[in-house]
């Protein structure tokens, strides 16, 4: 799994459509700004939504902002807490990355039983191409574990704050 290759940055545009909230200002200069591999703008764009914790922009830092690897401000251990922070509140897009993150151990501790419960939950709420990610996972957990990962991923209930 890599961290981008499941969202492209010209569908998080799509993705931000389809999980509509309010408008908030800075998103659209960010999004500019990201299709113009302009890491930096778009950083500054969204710093205050993030420090909001809007989970919009939490995931656009965490992912293109810190997470990719053609961004000049690549940190891992930026992206981590943001896109798990997003994850935990119920923002679906986050989900797959962030199990990607606990899967290569880059930016939080290797787990791959936390990445099979992140896949878990995303495909608990029909995350697209969650299912083949599971079958990927689990060849690294016993099955014990993986009931166990599962029995989690389908009792886990979003943070609200």
């Amino acid at each position: 799994m890599r961290l981008a290759q499941f969202v492209p940055a010209s569908l998080a545009v799509l993705m931000l459509a389809t999980y509509a909230q309010p408008a908030a200002a800075g998103m659209e200069e960010a999004l500019k700004a990201l299709q113009a591999n302009d890491p930096a703008t778009a950083e500054k764009e969204l710093d205050v939504l993030a420090k909001a914790r809007d989970p919009r922009a939490e995931f656009l830092m965490g992912l293109y902002v810190y997470g990719s690897a053609d961004s000049k401000l690549l940190d891992l251990s930026k992206a981590a807490p943001l896109l798990l922070d997003a994850a935990e509140r119920g923002y679906t897009p986050a989900m797959i990355p962030l199990a990607d993150i606990y899967a290569q151990g880059k930016g939080l501790p290797k787990s791959f039983y936390e990445s099979y419960k992140w896949v878990a939950i995303a495909d608990h709420w029909n995350v697209p191409n969650a299912a083949p990610l599971i079958d990927q996972v689990s060849k690294e957990l016993k099955p014990d574990e993986i009931e166990k990962a599962k029995a989690e991923a389908l009792a886990y209930t979003f943070k609200t704050k």
